[in-house]
């Protein structure tokens, strides 16, 4: 089990991420402000928030966004996609994780995006 205390604390019967035969899964977060809310709007600064948080959990393993071998991203609004892939590019960078994208009719707290990592680094 993973826990850190730059990511929301679970608030149910799971981890923030787990490592198994050296790889580390970590859930799906919603894009939460530092105030617990979550946020709404433009969604690059969601995916932003999401990245930031999926990042301290990755750390937390002693990993990257460079050991992510596989993302699923989950939106309520496929019509957001392409700004969602602009900030989600900006993050990886040259790196190109294998990713399935859903259209989800309804998330967590009514969130617009939620987004899980596979990241070959597990200790």
């Amino acid at each position: 089990m993973i826990a850190v205390d730059a990511a929301p604390k679970a608030i149910g019967p799971y981890s923030q991420a787990v490592a198994a035969n050296g790889f580390v899964y970590t859930s799906g977060v919603i894009p939460r402000d530092a105030a617990g809310q979550v946020m709404q709007g433009d969604i690059q600064p969601q995916v932003n928030r999401v990245f930031d948080v999926q990042e301290a959990v990755l750390a937390g393993a002693d990993c990257s966004l460079k050991d992510v071998v596989k993302v699923t991203v989950y939106m309520t609004e496929l019509g957001d996609f392409a700004k969602m892939n602009e900030a989600y590019g900006k993050r990886f960078g040259d790196h190109r994780p294998a990713r399935t994208t859903i259209q989800a009719a309804k998330l967590p707290a009514g969130a617009a995006l939620e987004i899980d990592m596979v990241a070959a680094c597990g200790r």
